[in-house]
C-alpha cells in the first residue's frame, strides 16, 4: 500500500501545498495513493505521542510512505534518523519529495540505516560522556551535585518571613496553626522551618 503522510502545525495553517505537491509525485509514477493520513500538532512531539507513531506501528514490509519533506517527520535530527532507521528496518520505502531521498530495500538504503543507527549510537553517547565530565568538573571544583541542601528551589509564600515564623516557634505556636496563619499546607510549613533551620529558643 502507499501511504501519504501529512502535517501542519497549528489549526490556522493548511494542508493543501503538502497534498498538491504528493499528489503530482504520485501522478508522475502512476500511482494510487491509498490512505492519506493528517495530523495538526508540533513536530517537536516524539513520534510516539503523534498520529504519525500510530502509522508507523500500522506499516509493513512492501508498503510505501510518501511525505513532502524530512521536517514533517519531526523537528530533531536525530528521532528523524531514528524512525528512518526502524521504517527500513521493516522494509517500507520511505520517499521524501523535497529532498529528493527515495529510500527502501536496497543496498544503499541498508547502509543509510546502519549509517542513521550508528548516528544514534554515537550521540547518545556523546551525551553521557559530556554529562560525565560536567559532573567530574563540578565535584573537582567542590561544587553540590543536585538540588541544594536545606534549601527551596522556587519562591513560596514562606520566603522572607523568617522573623515572623522564628517569632511564632518562640511562642511555642503550634506547626498545624502557624501554616493556618501563613495559608500554606503544614507540611509546606513543616519542610520550610527545617530547610531554613528555624527553632524556638
Amino acid at each position: 500500500m502507499i501511504y501519504a503522510y501529512m502535517r501542519v502545525s497549528t489549526p490556522q495553517q493548511t494542508l493543501e501545498n503538502q497534498h498538491y505537491a504528493l499528489l503530482k509525485f504520485a501522478d508522475q509514477r502512476a500511482w494510487r495513493i491509498d490512505r492519506w493520513v493528517t495530523e495538526t500538532g508540533s513536530g517537536a512531539k516524539p513520534a510516539t505521542e503523534r498520529v504519525l507513531g500510530q502509522l508507523l506501528d500500522q506499516l509493513t514490509a512492501q508498503d510505501t510512505l510518501l511525505v513532502t519533506e524530512l521536517s514533517r517527520l519531526g523537528r530533531r535530527l536525530m528521532e528523524i534518523m531514528q524512525l528512518l532507521a526502524r521504517l527500513l528496518d521493516k522494509h517500507v520505502t520511505v520517499i521524501c519529495i523535497k529532498e529528493g531521498l527515495e529510500a527502501g530495500d536496497t543496498l544503499n538504503a541498508k547502509v543509510l540505516a546502519f549509517a542513521f543507527g550508528l548516528a544514534a549510537d554515537i550521540e547518545r553517547s556523546l551525551i553521557a560522556a559530556r554529562t560525565r565530565e560536567a559532573l567530574a568538573q563540578r565535584r573537582q571544583a567542590g561544587q553540590h551535585i543536585g538540588r541544594p541542601r536545606g534549601s527551596f528551589s522556587k519562591q513560596t509564600k514562606l520566603t522572607g518571613r523568617d522573623e515572623e515564623i522564628q517569632l511564632l516557634l518562640q511562642k511555642k505556636v503550634a506547626v498545624s496553626a502557624m501554616a493556618r496563619i501563613m495559608g500554606v499546607h503544614r507540611t509546606t510549613m513543616a519542610s520550610y522551618i527545617t530547610s531554613r533551620g528555624l527553632r524556638g529558643q
